[in-house]
């Protein structure tokens, strides 16, 4: 039975919504940018993020896909795995779920005593002085675009007629983790316009001034790997 187009795009809202929710917030407590609290480590960010798309592939995967991704979904497209109107809901609902994931991270972050949120607040991406290792925007832009499209590659690899579709939670799950601990100082780790879209619009200054960098580069990847795919096809 076919899905409703309705519940398809709930389900990719409510699962970018989670992502960023989880992941975003292991960023805050970690001090990721200058939101410095507590500290969970990179090791805790990368499983934060990593485990959040593991359990959403498990729990949203049979209904929409799972993308909860911009950069996946265009690659999907890309590839011919969607029809453009619903790659444009399915882009939609996931920005929504980012700004509201975002929005209860910042309602949580102000009941905080003396909580001040600084440059690229809210587990916001960036790059340059004053953010992580301190990379450049070439550093940068490279880094995203390559590890997307690393990403994207063992998304199309795994969900593909050679692949192992049963273990395909775990496989993306654990591609997000390795993808974090690698990228977490030269940008924090995007891969997904639309997980560096929610904070940085409360973020505001900085992280909204580099937010253009969270929209090009992950989709520049994710539009290679699905043209790579599209060969064998």
């Amino acid at each position: 039975m076919e899905t409703k187009t309705s519940v398809k795009l709930f389900s990719e809202m409510a699962g970018t919504f989670a992502l960023v929710l989880f992941g975003c917030r292991a960023a805050v407590v970690s001090g990721v940018g200058h939101t410095a609290l507590a500290g969970i480590g990179q090791l805790g960010i990368a499983m934060a993020f990593g485990f959040s798309v593991l359990v959403m592939v498990y729990a949203i995967g049979g209904i929409s896909g799972c993308h909860i991704n911009p950069a996946i979904t265009v690659a999907m497209l890309v590839a011919g795995k969607i029809r453009p109107g619903a790659a444009v809901g399915y882009i939609i609902a996931q920005f929504t779920g980012a700004v509201l994931g975002a929005w209860v991270l910042y309602l949580i972050q102000k009941g905080l005593p003396g909580f001040s949120p600084g440059e690229w607040a809210y587990g916001s991406n960036g790059w340059g002085e004053g953010y992580g290792a301190g990379y450049d925007g070439g550093s940068a832009f490279l880094t995203e675009a390559v590890f997307t499209f690393l990403f994207l590659f063992v998304i199309f690899g795994v969900t593909s007629r050679w692949g192992n579709s049963t273990m395909a939670g775990l496989a993306i799950g654990l591609t997000l983790v390795l993808i974090h601990l690698v990228a977490i100082p030269i940008t924090g780790t995007s891969v997904n316009p639309a997980r560096s879209f929610g904070p940085a619009l409360f973020a505001g200054g900085k992280a909204w001034g580099q937010l253009w960098l969270f929209m090009v580069a992950p989709v520049v990847g994710a539009i290679a790997a699905a043209l790579v795919w599209k060969v064998p096809d």
